[in-house]
Formats: C-alpha cells, sequence, structure tokens
C-alpha cells in the first residue's frame, strides 16, 4: 500500500516537473523554479522518458522541442495537475471555507438589508473576500458573473438551485405632510385623484391589487415619477411628493418613525413576494457558497 501510495506521489512529482521544463523552456530556468540543480532536471526527464519507453523531449543546444508523445504527456500532465488543485481546494474549503464570494443583489434590498449584514459574516468568515454588486439587471449566474444572487418574485426554470431566504408585503404609503395638503384616500377609488408614484419597470405596470370583502379587483394608476427601485419611491413619498406602493422592508423604518403612514390597509390583498438565493449548487458546491446562503436564511429569513 505504501509503495503504491508513493508511486502516486512520484508521479505526481514527474508530472509537475515536466510541465515545469516545457513552461521554462529549459532545464537550468525549470531547476531555478523547482530549487533543482540543471543536472537533477535532466535525470528526472530521462528516468520519466525510461519508464515510458517513448521520447517526450528532443534536446538541442539552444532549445528543447516537444515530441508527438511529449505533447500528449503535457496535455495530460496539465489537466491532472488542475484536477489535482480543483480537488485539494474543494476539500480545503469543506474545512475552512475561503475564496472571493461574488454576490449580486437588487439596489434597494441590498443596500438595507443585505450590506449591514456583511460586516457580522466577514468576522466569521475572515477567509472569504466578499465581492458585492448591487444592481436591478440580472446577472447570469450560470456564466460565472456571479456566485449567489439575492432575487425577489417568481423565478424562471433554470439548473439553478434557489432557497427561499425571505418574504416582503407590498405596502400603500404617503407623508403626513402629503396628506394634510391633498386629503386621505379611504377607498381604492381615491387613488385616481392623487399621485401614485410607480415602478419604471417594463413588467411593472402601473396597476395596484385590491381587496374588498372576497373580491380581487385592480385599479390603473397615474403619478408625476417613476422609479426602478422602491427605496427611491419611498424617499419620495416620505418627501410628500405622493403616495407609493412599495415592499414593506424599503419603508419599515420611516413607518415606525412616523414619517410614512400606511394606507387602505383595509383593502391590501396582502400579496406577498419571495426572496431567494439563487446559486449553482450540487455537490461541488464551494462552501463559501453554501455558508453564505445558510447566513442569509438564518439572518433574513
Amino acid at each position: 500500500m505504501d509503495a503504491k501510495l508513493n508511486g502516486g506521489a512520484d508521479r505526481a512529482r514527474a508530472l509537475a516537473l515536466f510541465a515545469a521544463v516545457v513552461e521554462q523552456g529549459s532545464f537550468s530556468a525549470a531547476g531555478r523554479v523547482l530549487g533543482m540543480s540543471p543536472s537533477a532536471v535532466a535525470r528526472a526527464i530521462d528516468r520519466i522518458e525510461a519508464r515510458l519507453g517513448v521520447r517526450l523531449l528532443l534536446r538541442s543546444t539552444r532549445a528543447l522541442s516537444l515530441t508527438a508523445e511529449g505533447q500528449s504527456y503535457l496535455q495530460a500532465a496539465r489537466r491532472i495537475l488542475a484536477d489535482l488543485d480543483d480537488a485539494e481546494q474543494h476539500i480545503a474549503d469543506q474545512g475552512s471555507p475561503r475564496g472571493r464570494l461574488r454576490v449580486s443583489a437588487a439596489l434597494s434590498h441590498g443596500r438595507l438589508c443585505v450590506v449591514p449584514l456583511l460586516g457580522r459574516f466577514s468576522a466569521l468568515y475572515p477567509d472569504i473576500l466578499i465581492d458585492i454588486a448591487l444592481t436591478d439587471t440580472l446577472v447570469d449566474i450560470a456564466a460565472g458573473q456571479a456566485d449567489v444572487a439575492v432575487r425577489f418574485g417568481p423565478l424562471p426554470d433554470s439548473m439553478l438551485t434557489a432557497r427561499k431566504i425571505g418574504e416582503t408585503r407590498r405596502v400603500i404609503v404617503a407623508a403626513p405632510d402629503y396628506l394634510m395638503r391633498h386629503g386621505t384616500p379611504h377607498r381604492p377609488e381615491d387613488l385616481h385623484r392623487h399621485n401614485c408614484l410607480n415602478f419604471s419597470f417594463r413588467r411593472a405596470e402601473p396597476i395596484w391589487p385590491f381587496r374588498r370583502g372576497d373580491q380581487d379587483f385592480s385599479l390603473s394608476v397615474r403619478g408625476s415619477i417613476e422609479a426602478n427601485n422602491g427605496e427611491t419611491l419611498g424617499q419620495l413619498a416620505a418627501g410628500g411628493v405622493g403616495i407609493a406602493r412599495v415592499g414593506l422592508f424599503s419603508v419599515a423604518d420611516a413607518i415606525a418613525a412616523g414619517r410614512l403612514i400606511p394606507l387602505l390597509e383595509t383593502f391590501n390583498p396582502g400579496d406577498v413576494e419571495l426572496i431567494h438565493a439563487v446559486f449553482v449548487g450540487g455537490a461541488n458546491m464551494p462552501a463559501r457558497v453554501r455558508v453564505f446562503v445558510d447566513f442569509l436564511y438564518a439572518n433574513l429569513g
């Protein structure tokens, strides 16, 4: 058993040595990288060729060149060494999560809910470098643009893994100053006389849903300003510009402070928007992704 293990280690060293010789272009240059004399490197190459029974390198006074067999051996060496590196990194990650973690989150939710958690996560996992991008543009996780994305609403079918980490409901709000100047709507139909601030997303129609008794219905509303995120709409509403319908998470502090007042709660349909962490799952999922998703679930859910 020990002989087999030693033989495997010797072959791995031989692969690394051969790849270094080819990359450096000479025995002396490879020796400097490997901490060996040029003659020791040459003897190691001779032993590899003797074991394989083929010539791998053609030697001249000016340069080394690969034979056809040498080219095949080099390709195999690079592939095997890369696989070894990947395996060792994966196993090391399981014991101590490390490496760069690229996170994508929506502007408002990211700034208000995700970013405040990152300091605590970093203290728990100091070997993980967090690279966070706040954008309302959907990134392509499968193409490697991010390791984890925090997404709202329905998810399209894909090969990605999604884990629910939270949810938020919508609330209609306005500032006390606005209501003093324009009156308080008591029925959804009263909104036709108000400046209703809306999202600018193409998928977001200026239609607000309501429920009266057991009946669901919706109203088309109009306003003077549109924005691409709920935090901006909440800020405009708090400034007395108009009435907004946004995710509760983005205005909870303003409501608690009395800067915004919830409206028409009797008619709130209670529609809930789910929040998911989306990532590439599977057996080879890096530990840094797993612990971050677990952290989001524990702190946002």
